[in-house]
Order: structure tokens, then C-alpha cells, then sequence
């Protein structure tokens, strides 16, 4: 079976956004569709996700692919991704984030991600807001979709420890190699779909797969000490990487590298950061993309929160690594741009370690 995989953002090169078969696009390919259909996108002006999107249709086509997991860039109902006809979809956690563009409430969010939900498609999410699963369940509903929600008591917690969680669902017994419990929701929800794609799908097949992922920028341990990279950029995802690290290491510090961009809902990330760090040090990434020093630390002196400034993600990460480790635990957190720096700063080769 050929599988193709479309995700974004990228954590270091941009073919990571496009696979088949767990093989990135390679940079020949990506100048091949440019190339070819350069004068349309500067004619059609398309931003560069819809070029992105249809750089990803076109290879997957010419792959011959049988299945496509396309995953949405933004929301959800006016995503250049849902141009697509599905077989089933899945909504995972929906979160105030990206609130300048999709809404400044979680149930303004909540339509916006429910508009990938189709006419008679099956849709898969799991329990959690109110507010997100009676919009979720009123769309579907509209739709004529079968609607399909994980609950928590449908999974049985057997044991997690520092390299991952044993679980329980249904006739499975699941070896996650992810940290954190939010990641057996992420599972389970990636098994349901399956199941519907898949008649007969083989457990042990199953199993062996979850057995064998790998999710760099996730909780990532980088060192032999308790130093972590996590992507998380808003508050449910990096109230979930604290709660990991809290469950893994309950009697430790946290010390916190921290940088985010200025679209987030920072009232409700700054109140996780108060009572849960020891101390927190700020950075802005090299590209400047993300909120500068001067903005951020404005941000904390109003939310009232003790922080350090330094100049660079490098200069951060160098007191990150000099920590007690006895005593604490380094997170270096907020953002999936700042991950080519971080990987270089713990002499990592992204794509020797990675591919």
C-alpha cells in the first residue's frame, strides 16, 4: 500500500511537509512542480500554503498513492486542504490558538474546524469541550455525517513512565513510545480512522506500527539529562507537555526556554508559566519571526512573571544546559520555528537523525 502524508508546519526542512511512504519529497521534485507551474502561481497569486497544498496533491497523483492523510493547515472550512473529497475525517484537540484569524472563542474555533465535517463522511473526534463536541455533533448532524466520540473511560491506563504509555482500547493492548497521556487520545483517534479506511484491520499489524512511531519536537528528550524540545504553542498543549513532565519528574524544577509567536493567547499560556516554572528564560528565534524580547518580556512584566532575556535561542539554550539536573528538568517550548536552532545547539544532524 502507497501512502502519502501532508503535514505542516515543518521542524527543520520543508520536504519534511510532503512523504510517501515515510519518504520526504525530495528537493528535485519540489523544483519540478515549481517550475512547471510557476506562471499560475504568480498569475492566481497563491499564498504559499495553497501552493504547498497543490505541490502535495500533484506529487501524491503522480505517486499513484492509495490512501492520503492530509492533515488541515488552518481551522478548517476555508483550509485550501478541504478542497478534498474524504473517505472519513478526524478532529483532534481544538484550542484557542490562531484566534486572530479563526475567532477569539473556542466556539468560533470549533465551526471553523468542524467545516471540514462532509455531506454522509464519517468523523471521528474524542470527548472534550462542551462547547467543540455539541458544535461537532449539530454539524455532523446537518451533514448527515456518522459521528464517532472517543470516550476516556474507553481506555484503560496501564502503566507510563518516561519512555512512553501502555494502554488499553477496545481489543488492543497499545505500546505508545510518545510521552504523555494526551498522546493516547492522538493514538486512538489515528486507530478509529484506520479502522474505517481498513475492513479487518490486523491488531498485530496495528500494534507493530505504534510500536515503531516516532514524533520528533514532542517531549523529545535531547540529552542523557532531563532536557526536553516540545513544540507545544498554546495553552492546552503545553498544559499537556507540563503535566507530562510533572507525572515523569514530580519532585524536579521546571526551567523553561521559552519563545512563541504573536498570535497566542498569552493571558491564559502566561498563568500555566507563573505556576508551574521556577524560572523562565526568553529568546526570539534568528529569523525574527517569532515575538521579539522587548515585546515578550513587556508581555510577562504585565502577567507579572519573573523571566530572564537573552539575545539568542544558542545563549538559552547554554543555561538550559547547565541546570541542577539533579533537581530540575529543562523545557525548551513554545514554538516549532526555533527547532534547526535547537537541534544545532545539541549537535544534532536533523536529517541523518531524523529521516
Amino acid at each position: 500500500m502507497v501512502v502519502g502524508l501532508y503535514t505542516s508546519p515543518h521542524l527543520v526542512r520543508f520536504n519534511e511537509r510532503i512523504q510517501v511512504n515515510n519518504e520526504k519529497i525530495s528537493d528535485a521534485d519540489i523544483a519540478l512542480f515549481m517550475n512547471h507551474h510557476i506562471n499560475q502561481i504568480k498569475n492566481i497569486q497563491t499564498t504559499f500554503f495553497e501552493t504547498t497544498t497543490a505541490m502535495a496533491f500533484d506529487y501524491f497523483n503522480n505517486k499513484s498513492i492509495d490512501i492520503a492523510i492530509i492533515e488541515t493547515g488552518l481551522g478548517g472550512r476555508l483550509d485550501s486542504t478541504n478542497v478534498i473529497s474524504p473517505t472519513v475525517c478526524g478532529i483532534s484537540s481544538v484550542s484557542l490558538d490562531h484566534m486572530d484569524i479563526l475567532g477569539d472563542t473556542i466556539q468560533k474555533i470549533a465551526k471553523e474546524k468542524a467545516g471540514i465535517i462532509k455531506d454522509n463522511i464519517p468523523i471521528v473526534t474524542f470527548d472534550q469541550n462542551k462547547f467543540v463536541i455539541d458544535i461537532i455533533k449539530k454539524t455532523a448532524a446537518r451533514k448527515n455525517a456518522v459521528l464517532t466520540i472517543i470516550k476516556n473511560s474507553d481506555i484503560e491506563l496501564l502503566s507510563f513512565d518516561n519512555q512512553g504509555t501502555l494502554f488499553k482500547y477496545k481489543n488492543y493492548t497499545i505500546n505508545l513510545p510518545l510521552r504523555g497521556e494526551h498522546q493516547i487520545l492522538n493514538c486512538v483517534l489515528a486507530i478509529n480512522l484506520a479502522e474505517i479506511i481498513i475492513n479487518d484491520i490486523d491488531q498485530d499489524k496495528v500494534n507493530k506500527a505504534i510500536i515503531n512511531t516516532s514524533w520528533s519536537g514532542r517531549i523529545e528528550k535531547l540529552t542523557k539529562n532531563d532536557i526536553y524540545f516540545d513544540v507545544a504553542h498554546n495553552y492546552d498543549g503545553i498544559k499537556a507537555m507540563i503535566n507530562t513532565i510533572k507525572s515523569n519528574h514530580p519532585q524536579k524544577k521546571l526551567f523553561g526556554l521559552f519563545c512563541i509567536k504573536g498570535d497566542k493567547n498569552m493571558n491564559s499560556i502566561s498563568d500555566l508559566i507563573r505556576e508551574s516554572f521556577h524560572q523562565i528564560i526568553i529568546c526570539q528565534d534568528k529569523n525574527k519571526y517569532l515575538l521579539s524580547v522587548n515585546r515578550l518580556s513587556k508581555i510577562l512584566d504585565k502577567q507579572r512573571i519573573n523571566y530572564l532575556s537573552v539575545s539568542s535561542v544558542k545563549e538559552g539554550v547554554n543555561i538550559i544546559k547547565n541546570i541542577n539536573v539533579k533537581e530540575s528538568v529543562g523545557l525548551i517550548f513554545g514554538s516549532h520555528y526555533v527547532a534547526r536552532e535547537v537541534y544545532n545547539e545539541f549537535g544534532k544532524d536533523f536529517d541523518k537523525t531524523y529521516n
